[in-house]
């Protein structure tokens, strides 16, 4: 069975990232670099991290499971990257069954095979889009974003258009609300209509 570093679980969260109650499960590790991450001890190796099987991340969580069945509610994968963990989370539904909710808080900056692997088991994604301009997001992130528009682009052909959220941030020295405005923009131009718009704090 599976297993995954995790750097931390977080039970009981309402409407933060998901309906209902929903417990947050952070995986160790990602493709970006953030000039400001907001969960740096996701790259740091020193940390007394747990490594856990989807046996036993699903023996953790399920205490909650009447939460989850009466809210809607259920387990939002973030990090780190969590689709990079594609394998794991598919093995998770497979112990959980059907009737919770499972959304990913994404870059999506990852090859296109984790997404088809997680099409079937995702009910929300919450897509940290950082900014549409390429320059600004290699700036900012030390990576390219040809990957986030595809991958989005790609959920949108296969009928995901009204599951995706996309986080549209203010990044103080990166960009403005100028420029968050104009990702919406295109963002718009693509099909999608959900966004949560706010400033990172540094």
């Amino acid at each position: 069975m599976k297993t995954a570093t995790l750097i931390g679980i977080n039970r009981h969260r309402l409407t933060i990232d998901g309906e209902g109650v929903t417990t947050l499960v952070a995986f160790h590790g990602c493709p970006l670099r953030c000039k400001y991450c907001l969960n740096s001890q996701c790259l740091h190796t020193d940390g007394k991290w747990k490594r856990f099987s989807c046996q036993e991340l699903y023996n953790e969580v399920k205490q909650d499971e009447l939460y989850f069945l009466a809210t809607m509610g259920g387990v939002t994968f973030g990090g780190g990257e969590p689709c990079l963990q594609s394998t794991f989370i598919r093995e998770f539904r497979e112990l959980c069954g059907s009737q919770w909710q499972i959304a990913i808080e994404t870059s999506l900056n990852v090859p296109l095979k984790h997404l088809e692997e997680l099409l079937p088991v995702v009910n929300q994604y919450y897509v940290d889009i950082k900014d549409m301009d390429k320059e600004r997001y290699y700036k900012y992130t030390g990576q390219k974003n040809d990957n986030v528009i595809a991958n989005l682009n790609w959920l949108i052909e296969q009928g995901k258009r009204d599951n995706i959220t996309v986080r549209v941030p203010v990044i103080p020295l990166y960009n403005t609300i100028q420029d968050t405005e104009e990702s919406i923009k295109q963002l718009k131009m693509m099909g999608l209509f959900r966004f949560d718009q706010f400033t990172y704090l540094t």
